[in-house]
Formats: C-alpha cells, sequence, structure tokens
C-alpha cells in the first residue's frame, strides 16, 4: 500500500502542476490577444462552473471501472489541450474558453474519481495520511507552477506552456495504470440507487458525512466571501500596494502545505467530524486576525487560513471515503463536490456587496458564521454520546435490561437500500 500512496501523491504532484501552470497562462494569453481584461477573467469562470454539474458528472463513476474512466479524461484533456497549438491570433480565442471548460469538467471527474478509487488503493488507516499529502503536494504546486508557467510564457510563448501542461496528463495516467488496486465488492445495476436524490440522499443519511462536508462547504464558502474585503484590508486599511496580495497568497500555501502533511495524523487520532470543527475554527479565527491593523498579523492570518481550509476539506474527503457504499463512492464524491464547491458561486458576489458596508465587518461576519457551524457540529455529538449514556431499556417488570448493541460504525445511519448495497456477496475489481 505504500507504493500506491506515493504514487497518488505523484499524481498530485504533475496534476497539479501541469493545470496551475495553464490556468494563469491561459487568462494572461486572452489578455494579450484581445486586450480585454473581462474575457480574461472569463477563463476562471469556465474552469469553475462545470463543478455546479457534480451531481451528474460522478454518476458515471458508478457505472464503469473507475481507473478506466479516469486515465481516459486524462488522456482526452491532453489531446484537447494540444488544440491550443492552434491559436494563432485573436479569432482562436475560443478554443482557450473551450480548454478552460475542459479542464473544469475533468477536475470535477477526476476529483471524483481518485475519491471513489482510494479507498480501492489503500487501507482505511492510510487514507486520511494520504488525502493530506495530496492537499499539501496540490497546494504547494499553485505556489511554484503560476511563476513557472507564467516564466516560460515570457520566454517561449504560450504554445511552449500548452505543450508542458499536456504532457502532465499522459504522466498522470501511466502513475494510474501503475496502482495496484485490491479487489472490492461490486454491485448489480439493479442495486444501484440513480438519480440526483440518491447521491444526496447517501451524502447526508449519515452524520460522518454530512457533519464534516457541511464544515467543508462553510469553510470554502467564506474564503470566497471574505476574498473582496481581504483586498480592501491590504490596499485601504494597511496602505499597501495589491502586489502584497502575492505574498498573503503564499503565506497560505505555504499554511497549506504545513496543514496538509499533519491533517492525517490527526484524522487517525480523533475522528474527521473532530478535525473538520477545528478547520472552520481555525479559518474563523483567521478572519478575526486579518482585522488587526497590522500588516504582519495579516500575514499570519493567511498561514492560519491556509491550515484551517485543508483540514476542514481533507476531513470531509476522508468521511465520504470511509462512510459511503463503494457502489455510490462516485456519484457520492461528486455530489459532495458540489455541495462544498458550489456555494462559491454565490458568496463571491455577496462579499463584493456586502464589502461596501465595511471590511472588517464581512470578516467579522464570516467568523461567525464559521463559529456557530463550529459549535453546532461539535455539540450534536456531544448531546448523542449523552444520549446513549443516559439510554436504559425499562421492562414491563420494572427491571432495567441494558440498551440494544449499537449496529456496525459502516451502516450506521445508512439508508435501508445503502446497506442493502453494503452486504452484496460478489466481488471483482472495484476499478
Amino acid at each position: 500500500m505504500r507504493r500506491n500512496a506515493v504514487l497518488f501523491t505523484a499524481i498530485s504532484l504533475l496534476s497539479g502542476f501541469g493545470s496551475s501552470a495553464m490556468s494563469l497562462v491561459a487568462g494572461i494569453w486572452i489578455l494579450d490577444l484581445t486586450g480585454s481584461t473581462s474575457l480574461a477573467a472569463l477563463t476562471g469562470l469556465c474552469v469553475y462552473a462545470p463543478v455546479l454539474g457534480g451531481f451528474w458528472l460522478g454518476g458515471p463513476l458508478d457505472r464503469a471501472s473507475r481507473r478506466s474512466l479516469v486515465m481516459a479524461v486524462n488522456l482526452a484533456l491532453s489531446a484537447v489541450l494540444l488544440s491550443l497549438l492552434a491559436v494563432r491570433g485573436p479569432g482562436q480565442t475560443w478554443l482557450i474558453f473551450l480548454v478552460s471548460c475542459a479542464y473544469g469538467v475533468s477536475y470535477v471527474l477526476i476529483d471524483a474519481g481518485e475519491t471513489a478509487l482510494l479507498p480501492s488503493a489503500l487501507s482505511p488507516t492510510e487514507l486520511g495520511d494520504v488525502n493530506g499529502w495530496r492537499s499539501s503536494a496540490q497546494e504547494g504546486m499553485k505556489v511554484v507552477a503560476p511563476m513557472a508557467g507564467a516564466g516560460l510564457y515570457a520566454w517561449r510563448g504560450g504554445h511552449a506552456v500548452v505543450l508542458l501542461s499536456a504532457a502532465m496528463p499522459v504522466l498522470v495516467a501511466t502513475l494510474y495504470a501503475a496502482v495496484r488496486l485490491k479487489r472490492m465488492p461490486s454491485f448489480p445495476p439493479t442495486a444501484r440507487p440513480r438519480g440526483l436524490r440518491a447521491g444526496l440522499t447517501v451524502l447526508f443519511a449519515q452524520q460522518a458525512t454530512r457533519v464534516t462536508v457541511v464544515l467543508a462547504a462553510v469553510s470554502i464558502a467564506m474564503s470566497g466571501f471574505t476574498t473582496a474585503a481581504n483586498y480592501a484590508i491590504v490596499t485601504t486599511d494597511l496602505r499597501l500596494p495589491a502586489t502584497f496580495l502575492g505574498v498573503l497568497l503564499s503565506a497560505q500555501g505555504a499554511g497549506s502545505v504545513v496543514g496538509g502533511l499533519v491533517v492525517g495524523r490527526l484524522i487517525a487520532r480523533w475522528s474527521p467530524a473532530t478535525v473538520g470543527v477545528a478547520g472552520t475554527t481555525l479559518f474563523a479565527v483567521s478572519c478575526l486576525v486579518r482585522c488587526l491593523p497590522w500588516w504582519p498579523g495579516t500575514v499570519a492570518a493567511s498561514v492560519i487560513a491556509g491550515i484551517g481550509l485543508p483540514w476542514a476539506l481533507v476531513a470531509a474527503v476522508s468521511a465520504v471515503q470511509t462512510h459511503t457504499p463503494t457502489a455510490m463512492l462516485g456519484r457520492v464524491s461528486g455530489t459532495a463536490n458540489t455541495v462544498m464547491f458550489g456555494p462559491l458561486a454565490l458568496a463571491i458576489p455577496l462579499g463584493a456587496a456586502t464589502v461596501h458596508l465595511g471590511d472588517r465587518l464581512t470578516l467579522i461576519a464570516a467568523a461567525a458564521i464559521c463559529l456557530a457551524s463550529a459549535v453546532g457540529a461539535a455539540h450534536r455529538p456531544m448531546k448523542r454520546r449523552k444520549a446513549e449514556r443516559n439510554t436504559a431499556a425499562v421492562s414491563p417488570t420494572g427491571e432495567m435490561t441494558p440498551p440494544l448493541a449499537p449496529q456496525p460504525h459502516a451502516d450506521r445511519g445508512r439508508p435501508p437500500q445503502a446497506a442493502a448495497l453494503a452486504g452484496t456477496p460478489e466481488t471483482t475489481e472495484c476499478a
């Protein structure tokens, strides 16, 4: 299993480098070709929009070989990237938008596919560590790759970046082929719940996945909600140049690398829900520290946010992998991605409007929402444990009888159809 852990971390490094380099260069390239900052900004929207379709895009992963499908998506992405070699002027900018949309779709499919594939390649005790390492690798590439891509673009032009980025998915597909998968339960097509409601039902049926995914969604949404406030704090309150935002992004990236390296051990020691609460609380603290009229405090807040956000995200992903029936992992993973990242579409413009009421007010509101969510999530398990301690059945004769033995952890809270799926006896390779 250690071999698989190294392979998945290498996959995250390569895919993160290629996508991060190309995502920045795409906007720069369009800006150079058209001179329009609005068109350049639309490349980011093209990459982000497909996450809203995660409910449906994750479905095919439950009906096909997951490894084969993820490999095919990477190879198709490489082929689409090569179409950018035809870009010669403003008339071909539509190709850049097309590739940006292809990146967005591939993100949803590959992320959901990896989430569904990891449990068949790693032991349950390794999932938290490897998810953390993957997060550190991806965040580290977000620091290194944009600078490398921009430098290569300035030196040799957009076509050189295209060739480099197109090579990454091919290497990733090769690494996927080298992963050793264990045999996992298979499930007859008639037994698979289908449709949008199926993914949502399984995702929210269990407290472990429900709590962690909601905490991650709140943290990620508030990170978008405070984007405009962070700009205002730097340029208006601290009177620093806008380029200082680059320092803050690097500080947050460094925090994410550190946070990703330790989150697996924390999940193994405590639980995904506890780590999710800690991550959401840390992000709330970062919002409050950012209100201080002191630039070192702003840098420290970025580091804290960089630690907290990956903790909340990795905790949610680990909970989904651990508590979701194997037959539904693809659909539920795609659904979880939409639930966690979809609210950004509303949070970012809402934060841009709210900042006119005051940048510190926006940050305080975000902190309050995160803290309320963390307290609510932490309070539920305490109430449940207290109820379980006080639960005892009284017989008609007045004698006390012990409470019923708890059901196996894997099936606790599952809907009836999910529990039935978990017991299917056939075996085959999951991917």
